[in-house]
């Protein structure tokens, strides 16, 4: 079976634990051919676990690889626009990590530069793709909740300095919960109703500083420089109206609710951040909450299935899912909140949406349609 192959530049926590495993183990059209790291550690780690070919000594070296069809963008979120646009102006395919870039002129300048260098650029979050908000798409586009009226998800927690090794990069530039996590969410969102037309938000800072409580950073004082406390109004073309809310404020303790109503039922959505989960299914004939079966395949950490579906694209010459027009409508809604807290009115997207192809499951598990 012909293969895609991969170079990986970052090859941190999500590297090690997700994605390495998944390319070698799950998804049988991609290879891992070669990594990077700034830490070279990393990058021997990944080698030697999982039989990766090549280290690359930088980033360049790996763009330059005339082996490699996507380079796959792994590093931290201020660092994804640096990173893409390099391979991009290289010629190189990319699949980046969420979020495309850190500020919404990044995000432009990535798709304008795929489009100058005839490649393409996708990414996570790719969750959706999954058994569980695939079986949602499904119950909404075969009319089990009639006409679409409105959405509403929240992602709430206490921050990650917790848990998190490394956890300052949250709250700098390019972090906070809705650039960290609202990906997951938006992506949920567009993929079940369609695009956006406009947004309202608020969004605030509750406290100047997070101590560390996680080793090895145990009782380190990180200053936060961004907004961790954000809500949002979101008005859909289809004239459905959808509620967001994240925060690392608030003390938690369980998976807060995502639910999409329509005119005739309502549907809670699985937590967004995994690809499986509990669908249920309220009918005004029903009087309570159904559990659905799920649909589709991936129902586990499939992370890696949109990166498998770009690959497969590139080799079909069919469009993909997680492709730059779902990224670029994803970031300019992540970030105009704030944008519209700024100033008080209504933010206006510039960005149209489309909807992807639904998924297809397929006899080979880890080949995608």
């Amino acid at each position: 079976m012909e293969t895609s192959k991969i170079a990986i530049i970052g090859v941190g926590d999500i590297c090690q634990k997700t994605y390495l495993p998944n390319i070698t183990n799950m998804f049988k059209e991609l290879e891992v051919i070669g990594v990077c790291d700034l830490i070279r550690e990393k990058a021997e780690k990944g080698k030697e676990g999982y039989n990766v070919p090549k280290i690359y000594n930088d980033m360049h070296e790996a763009f330059k690889d005339p082996e490699v069809d996507i380079v796959l963008n792994l590093t931290r979120p201020y660092e994804h626009f640096g990173v893409s646009s390099e391979a991009l102006k290289a010629g190189k395919h990319v699949y980046t990590e969420k979020p495309l870039g850190a500020t919404y002129e990044e995000g432009k300048e990535l798709i304008k530069l795929a489009e100058e260098n005839n490649v393409l650029i996708g990414g996570a979050t790719d969750t959706y793709l999954g058994a569980g908000i695939q079986t949602c798409r499904k119950l909404i586009d075969d009319g089990w909740i009639g006409e679409p009226v409105g959405a509403a998800c929240f992602m709430i927690c206490r921050g990650h300095e917790s848990w998190h090794p490394d956890p300052e990069f949250y709250y700098k530039f390019g972090g906070g919960p809705m650039l960290d996590m609202g990906p997951y969410y938006v992506s949920t969102l567009i993929n079940l109703l369609g695009g956006v037309e406009s947004v309202v938000g608020v969004a605030k800072k509750m406290f100047p500083t997070r101590t560390i409580t996680s080793q090895p950073y145990n009782g380190t004082i990180v200053d936060v420089d961004v907004n961790t406390h954000v809500a949002g109004i979101l008005n859909f073309e289809n004239g459905a109206v959808g509620t967001i809310f994240t925060t690392f404020d608030v003390v938690y303790d369980k998976q807060a609710r995502f639910e999409v109503y329509g005119s005739k039922g309502t549907i809670i959505v699985p937590d967004p951040n995994f690809f499986g989960g509990e669908v249920k299914l309220l009918r005004p004939e029903q009087g309570s909450y159904e559990t659905i079966p799920l649909l589709f395949d991936y129902s586990g950490d499939n992370r890696g299935l949109g990166l498998a579906d770009m690959a497969k694209a590139i080799k079909t010459g069919r469009d993909f899912r997680a492709n730059g027009q779902q990224l670029i409508h994803i970031l300019e809604i992540i970030t105009s909140f704030e944008k519209s807290s700024a100033s008080g009115g209504v933010y206006k997207l510039e960005t149209k949406y489309k909807r992807g192809e639904p998924m297809k499951n397929f006899p080979l598990f880890g080949v995608i349609d």
